[in-house]
């Protein structure tokens, strides 16, 4: 009879230790989940700023060239003429 007490109470202190164990398991989960939102966001927020620096690169890319710098000189007409054309595109469409 001893002996089988002593089984169960040898697995009532197993079950215990793994339940506690699994608390521990469900608490890093939760924290590694808060992290990964916490970097997500940080990334998206990264992407944003480079989006926008690019965009910032390219219009004063554009304003260099109308100055007279040569550099860009094909850019600036081929985006010139895009431009006419959105606005004949406009021009057209209002005139419907």
């Amino acid at each position: 009879m001893n002996n089988i007490e002593d089984i169960v109470d040898s697995l009532e202190n197993k079950i215990s230790k793994i339940l506690h164990k699994q608390d521990l398991l469900q608490q890093a989960n939760l924290k590694l989940k808060a992290e990964l939102e916490e970097s997500q966001k940080a990334f998206q927020n990264q992407e944003l700023e480079i989006s926008t620096w690019k965009d910032k690169y390219e219009a004063l890319k554009f304003a260099n060239t109308l100055l007279g710098s040569d550099d860009n000189k094909r850019e600036t007409k081929l985006k010139i003429n895009a431009l006419i054309r959105e606005i004949d595109h406009c021009i057209a469409q209002l005139s419907n």
